[in-house]
C-alpha cells in the first residue's frame, strides 16, 4: 500500500519544527529552573532548621546558666569556709596518716572550687571590646603563658601564619582566653605527645578561620554534636566547661567555632572571626610599633 503523501505544506512544516523546538527548550528551562529553585527551598529548609536549632540551644543555655550562677553562689561561700577550717586543722595535725587525710579534704576542696569558678566564668555576662589586633599575636601570647605545660606534655605546638598580617577587629583578651583553652585541650587529649598545628585554613575578604589540628585520639563521633554543651567532658577531672567557654567567647565575638575530626586521625576546631576593614589594617604596624 502506498503510504499517504502530507498536505502540510513543506513552510508549514518548519514553522511547526520551530515552535516544537521553542517549546521544548522552554520546557527545559522550566524544569531547570524548578530544580534550582527546589535545591534553595531545600536549602533554605536546612538553614531554618539550623537556626531553629540554634535558637533552641541559646535558650537551653540561658536556663542552664541561670541554675548554675545561683548554684555557685551557693556553693562559694561555705566552700571557703570549709577551705579555711580544713587549712588551721592541717596546722594542728602531726600525725601523718591524718595529714594525708585531711590534704585530700583540701585537694577535693580545690576540686569544687575549680567547678565554680568555671560555672561562674559561663554564666558571667561577656561584653567583647573589639579593637585592630594582629591575630598571630594573640595566639602567640597564649601559647607563652601554657610554656610549662607544653614542655611537661612533651607536645609540640607549630604555628604556620602566613606572611601577611592576620588583621582581626576583636577583643584581644577575650581570644587569648579561648585559644588557651583549646590549646590546653589539645595537649590533653595527646597524653603520650604528639603535635598541634595552628593555621589559617580559609580567608575571606569578610572573616578568617584560625584551624587547630591536633595529633590526638581524636573526638568521638557521638560527642561531636555536644562537644561545646556546658558540662560534658570526656576526660577524668574535666569540668566540661572550657569549650563551652570558648564557644561563648567567638559567638560574642561574632564568630563561629566547628569541631571535627581529620581523616588521618587527630581532632580539628576551627574558628572564624571576622577580619579588620582594609582601612585599619594598613595602620596596624604603626600601632604594634606603638605598643611595643
Amino acid at each position: 500500500m502506498k503510504p499517504q503523501e502530507s498536505n502540510v505544506p513543506n513552510a508549514m512544516r518548519g514553522e511547526l519544527a520551530d515552535v516544537f523546538a521553542v517549546f521544548n527548550e522552554t520546557t527545559r528551562r522550566l524544569e531547570e529552573s524548578h530544580r534550582v529553585l527546589q535545591a534553595r527551598v531545600e536549602s533554605l529548609q536546612q538553614e531554618l532548621a539550623q537556626k531553629n536549632a540554634e535558637l533552641d540551644r541559646k535558650k537551653r543555655l540561658a536556663a542552664l546558666g541561670e541554675m548554675a550562677a545561683a548554684v555557685a553562689h551557693e556553693i562559694r561561700n561555705p566552700l571557703g569556709g570549709i577551705q579555711l577550717y580544713v587549712r588551721l586543722l592541717e596546722r594542728e595535725l602531726a600525725n601523718p596518716e591524718d595529714l594525708r587525710i585531711v590534704r585530700k579534704i583540701i585537694d577535693g576542696v580545690k576540686s569544687l572550687n575549680n567547678v565554680v569558678e568555671g560555672m561562674l566564668a559561663f554564666t558571667s555576662n561577656i561584653v567583647p571590646q573589639p579593637a585592630l589586633c594582629n591575630l598571630e599575636n594573640v595566639i602567640e601570647e597564649a601559647i607563652s603563658y601554657l610554656l610549662p605545660q607544653i614542655e611537661e606534655s612533651s607536645c609540640n605546638v607549630v604555628c604556620d601564619f602566613p606572611q601577611e598580617t592576620v588583621a582581626c577587629h576583636v577583643d584581644a583578651e577575650l581570644m587569648k582566653r579561648a585559644f588557651m583553652n583549646i590549646v590546653k585541650n589539645a595537649l590533653d587529649a595527646m597524653a603520650g605527645g604528639g603535635t598541634l598545628r595552628i593555621y589559617v585554613s580559609a580567608e575571606t575578604p569578610e572573616s578568617v578561620t584560625m584551624c587547630f589540628r591536633d595529633t590526638g585520639p581524636g573526638i568521638p563521633p557521638e560527642a561531636l554534636d555536644k562537644i561545646f554543651n556546658p558540662f560534658f567532658t570526656g576526660k577524668a577531672g574535666g569540668t566540661g566547661l572550657g569549650l563551652a567557654i570558648v564557644h561563648r567567647i567567638v559567638e560574642s565575638s561574632n564568630g563561629h567555632i566547628a569541631a571535627s575530626n581529620a581523616a588521618e586521625g587527630g581532632a580539628v576546631f576551627e574558628i572564624t572571626l571576622p577580619k579588620a576593614p582594609a582601612t585599619e589594617v594598613i595602620g596596624i604596624g604603626a600601632l604594634e610599633t606603638a605598643r611595643a
